[in-house]
């Protein structure tokens, strides 16, 4: 649950060896400090999140539904750990994403999901739009890097 993570602002610094930025530890007369955030969330951090009651978590970055398979335990990774923190879905990609494309993909998926379309049949339809979309700018090829990197699981 180490191995898969995002990075966030000031991930740089974490990466690059730096301290990460000191606050003063609220309440404490002693003087001691804490580390704000180092700019990564693992999966190990992602598990101990209070998600009850969150519908969807959206991953939109390459790469995202990917983790460490064990053995008779499954796929240790992002997915997993947002469920067990209590996520009802997650949507995640299986692959590196083009922004454009995946910027597209987002707002149709979005679109259609708060317009009243049930999530799963929300993606469907948004990444057939958008496979239409790919055929009519590259001659009729069907290029599923485009359009088909996304998965949702969960309810």
């Amino acid at each position: 649950m180490l191995r898969s993570g995002l990075y966030f602002a000031g991930a740089n610094r974490t990466l690059a060896g730096e301290a990460s930025p000191k606050d003063p530890a609220s309440g404490a007369n002693n003087g001691a400090e804490r580390n704000i955030d180092n700019g990564v969330l693992t999966a190990l951090e992602a598990g101990n999140l209070d998600l009850t009651g969150t519908e969807l978590v959206v991953l939109s970055a390459c790469n995202t539904g990917q983790g460490e398979v064990k053995n008779g335990e499954g796929v240790f990774g992002l997915r997993r750990a947002l469920e067990e923190a209590g996520a009802q879905s997650v949507m995640m990609s299986l692959w590196s994403v083009p922004d454009k494309e995946t910027l597209e993909l987002m707002k149709l998926f979005y679109a259609k999901w708060l317009g009243g379309i049930e999530k799963h049949e929300a993606l469907k339809q948004a990444q057939l739009e958008m496979r239409q979309r790919v055929r009519s700018e590259h001659d009729g090829h069907d290029l599923p890097y485009y359009w088909a990197a996304f998965v949702l699981v969960g309810r």
